[in-house]
């Protein structure tokens, strides 16, 4: 049983990450599907990496040198696979204007103006939102990869996917998402919430969870559902959400 869970977490940990893996681990589209039920706990793993690094510069290079270098290495150590959706996600419904078109521009792996521009304010606001994080922000820098991974998950579970091909990046876990997985996944992303000083923190979902719900709304309206790059890029966006939402707590409480 435990050697069973082990392989579904590594094989989340595989397909999301470059850390190295077992070799006895391979990319069994059963065991993908399974493995959402540890996204957030792979979250948990990016933005741990992410604090540590942080952590070890802060000690010989300034405090924003480390955060931007830190925001850096968990780029480095996903492969900009998020990021890669979301800057799909903009060239993608920032220059078609029909699902055919749309979808033809998300499979084109060149980045586009709609891209670039839009990972260049992700990335930025991303940056200025941590910076601004007076208290807790290793535990901020954590949870916003957690409570992102299962915010994203849930686009899955509620929404249909629509790509018929084998081009997406999650075309082997598109389908027979579980409510037990979902729950699971959800319950591990919320852990590093429960660190905070305040309990108050819960309600920083709300404002990712807005996002997600209208996301998904805006892409069912011109494409019918989600694809892989929908969720990274819903994932993206629920991340900064969360940082935001922890500035805008932290100024009223």
């Amino acid at each position: 049983m435990l050697k069973k869970e082990l392989h579904i977490f590594f094989t989340a940990l595989m397909f999301f990450t470059r850390i190295p893996c077992p070799k006895w681990i391979d990319h069994s589209p059963e065991i993908l599907n399974k493995s959402t039920k540890y996204f957030s706990l792979v979250g948990i793993v990016v933005g741990s990496f992410g604090a540590i690094v942080y952590w070890g510069i802060s000690f010989i290079l300034p405090e924003n040198i480390a955060l931007l270098l830190s925001i850096i290495s968990t780029i480095w150590i996903t492969g900009a696979f998020h990021e890669d959706g979301f800057a799909d996600f903009c060239d993608g419904f920032g220059g078609g204007w029909t699902k055919e078109k749309i979808l033809t521009i998300m499979k084109d792996s060149r980045l586009g103006t709609y891209g670039t521009v839009g990972l260049v304010g992700l990335l930025a606001l991303k940056f200025l939102a941590l910076s601004s994080v007076s208290s807790q922000l290793f535990i901020t820098f954590i949870a916003g990869h957690s409570v992102s991974r299962f915010i994203s998950t849930m686009l899955l579970y509620l929404y249909p996917y629509v790509r018929d091909d084998n081009s997406s990046k999650t075309k082997p876990m598109a389908h027979a998402l579980k409510l037990s997985s979902l729950v699971i996944n959800g319950i591990i992303g919320l852990v590093p919430l429960f660190f905070y000083n305040t309990y108050w923190v819960f309600l920083t979902l709300i404002p990712p969870f807005i996002s997600m719900l209208l996301l998904g709304r805006f892409f069912k309206k011109w494409i019918g559902g989600q694809t892989g790059d929908c969720a990274g890029a819903t994932q993206q966006i629920a991340e900064v959400t969360f940082y935001l939402s922890i500035l805008v707590l932290w100024k009223f409480i």
